[in-house]
């Protein structure tokens, strides 16, 4: 099995000196700076965007620059989708953002996760599991999202929290790690 079959597999795998894994790496690297070192309004973007998602880019989806991806197809977006300035999707687990979700600036979303242990770790060995979003959620400023989450549909995370587990659909999370404060009453 190869490193990057394990890493999608959410197993240990080699992320620090595997060419495969450092070579898709660089390549979204490459494909981010070429994104945000394009003007807003260059027609370019939406060419170099479908590059580096390796897909169509969904309708109405708005990355505001600087974005940052560790691989960026493992990456999913919904229609309507907002990502704010400063963001960061350490994708190697996989992460699906759905529809009509607002992310605010400098919010990160981390599949990745290292052993406590520092044998294993300078060994530059890592685990990634899936982060996923539901439908019409809103993340305040700086809000990071840790591997293995699920957030429901309609959730609102508070600025500055710290996402460790799963968030049910309709609520209001907010803390580090971030709790539920309350339900949210859609429609009103």
């Amino acid at each position: 099995m190869t490193e990057r079959e394990k890493m999608l597999r959410g197993e240990l795998y080699d992320a620090n000196f595997d060419p495969e894994i450092l070579g898709k790496r660089l390549n979204a690297e490459n494909l981010c700076y070429d994104y945000n070192s394009l003007r807003p309004d260059d027609p370019e973007r939406g060419a170099v965007l479908a590059r580096l998602l390796c897909c169509e880019v969904p309708e109405g989806l708005t990355l505001l620059s600087p974005v940052y991806f560790d691989y960026g197809p493992l990456t999913r977006f919904g229609t309507g989708v907002f990502v704010n300035h400063g963001c960061y999707f350490m994708d190697g687990g996989g992460i699906t953002i759905g529809d009509n979700t607002f992310i605010g600036p400098f919010c990160g979303f981390y599949t990745a996760a290292h052993p406590l242990d520092y044998d294993r770790r300078n060994q530059g060995l890592e685990w990634a599991k899936p982060i996923c979003v539901g439908k019409n959620c809103w993340f305040g400023a700086n809000v990071s999202v840790m591997p293995g989450v699920t957030i429901g549909d309609g959730c609102v995370i508070a600025a500055g929290s710290v996402v460790t587990a799963d968030i049910p659909e309709n609520s209001l999370a907010a803390g580090v790690p971030a709790v539920v404060k309350k339900r949210i009453e859609q429609g009103r």
